[in-house]
């Protein structure tokens, strides 16, 4: 009988190591919550209306379909039975396996409070890039029909809390639109209206770059019209609020990009996390003590040479997928220590505006946005999605049109009812800033 090996997830580490063994002999099951493998380095751009939500995700069963031993399940994990080597299923499926890969992602950080995701628009899924994209369009149609220009204030305000890559590029996307892009089609409201804050509790955003390219990625955004708030911890989120001690922001339109943690699955796991609650794993990518359990992607914590933890990044996860390929087809020696060759990093902000570290050489502004504009979509997975981008970009780039601008009228959009607020919340705002 072929060995059984189960993978949890189809991300970037999963979807790879399903096709790096797919005939090399095994029988493969792999069980996602989605049918779809999502490139998430492209959501935001779902969100801000660039792109559509297929041109940044693939039907799995597409991408496994010519590999005849590997099974497609769309389901949930929610318990491993280590000693049993069984998989639990939401669905009240067990299955059995002989070696079992978890590669399921990560869940936005709310840093213990989780009320907060109430009121808050975040990016994991095509479905919250969709809500946010709708949130952003169905705010400035609200604006439109405000004739006093202290009430529609709150909805041409927009807050992205978090300055991370995902943060960063989320609002400068937002700058796009608001303050460029749609302006022509809005005749009450005008570009200089709209207020977008980019909130980072440490003292820069992008602070997994260099100095300086942090302080060129604040110039960029704030020559865009973003208020970039370091140094500024969210103290609460309420319904149409973000609080900063004494100091508030009144606004229905709030995006949370402020770190992720570890999926509740890794918690049945019982072994050690870090404190976002990813598993620590041993140097071939094990779990200690179980050795043919394997944790790679996101939901791994795996430290470099120097003993730094790798970063929650696509290229990681693809690096340990190799790996872990040929650790379990015998090409590596057992006990071997997965080593990540880092290539770089990088961020865009806008059109032609990006930032780069490139193995200690570092870009800004086009050249910039032009490496990773090639990089992105050399990774996208398909001939048809890597065109449609890339025709989808050229178009963006000379005509500054947005390609989806629908509102669906979805009615899962939260904070539809805004309670008004009074132009003298300005004064604190005014007071935080200064």
């Amino acid at each position: 009988m072929k060995e059984h090996i189960i993978i949890v997830g189809g991300g970037f580490g999963g979807l790879n190591l399903a096709r790096k063994l797919g005939k090399k002999g095994y029988s493969i099951t792999l069980i996602d919550k989605t049918n779809h493998h999502l490139f998430q380095p492209l959501l935001y751009q779902v969100a801000a209306a660039a792109l559509s939500p297929g041109d940044v995700a693939e039907p799995i069963r597409s991408v496994l379909g010519k590999y005849r031993n590997v099974d497609v399940l769309l389901a949930e994990v929610t318990e491993v039975d280590k000693e049993k080597k069984e998989v639990h299923l939401k669905n009240g499926r067990i299955l059995g396996f002989d070696k079992l890969i978890l590669a399921p992602g990560t869940v936005y950080n709310y840093f213990g409070n989780e009320a907060w995701k109430e009121y808050t628009y975040s990016l994991k899924s095509a479905a919250d890039a969709i809500e946010v994209r709708e949130r952003i369009f169905l705010s400035l149609e609200k604006a439109e029909q405000i004739d006093e220009p202290s009430l529609r204030e709150p909805w041409l305000t927009y807050v992205i809390v978090g300055g991370g890559p995902t943060g960063v590029e989320m609002a400068g996307a937002i700058a796009e639109i608001a303050k460029r892009n749609m302006m022509r089609d809005f005749k009450k409201v005008s570009q200089n209206e709209t207020r977008i804050y980019l909130v980072e509790a440490e003292s820069r955003i992008l602070s997994q770059y260099p100095e300086h390219l942090s302080e060129k990625a604040k110039d960029i955004l704030e020559d865009m019209g973003v208020r970039v708030l370091t140094g500024t911890p969210v103290t609460n989120i309420a319904k149409d609020r973000v609080d900063f001690g004494a100091s508030s922001i009144h606004t229905p339109n709030i995006i949370w990009a402020a770190g992720v943690r570890g999926v509740p699955l890794a918690d049945s796991l019982g072994a050690k996390q870090d404190f976002a609650g990813r598993v620590k794993t041993e140097p071939d990518l094990s779990l200690p003590g179980h050795p043919d359990i394997f944790v790679i992607g996101d939901a791994a914590y795996v430290e470099d040479e120097d003993g730094k933890p790798l970063p929650a990044l696509a290229p990681v996860a693809i690096q340990q997928a190799d790996f872990l390929a040929k650790y379990l087809t015998g090409k590596i020696e057992k006990g071997s220590r997965f080593s990540y060759l880092d290539k770089g990093s990088m961020a865009t902000i806008g059109r032609a505006k990006a930032v780069a570290d490139i193995r200690g050489f570092t870009f800004s502004g086009f050249f910039a946005w032009m490496m990773w504009s090639g990089v992105h979509i050399f990774f996208l997975i398909g001939f048809r999605n890597r065109f449609r981008v890339f025709m989808e970009w050229i178009w963006h780039y000379f005509t500054f049109k947005r390609g989806v601008r629908i509102i669906t009228g979805r009615n899962y959009l939260k904070n539809d009812t805004l309670v008004n607020t009074q132009s003298s919340k300005k004064k604190e705002l005014d007071d935080l800033l200064a």
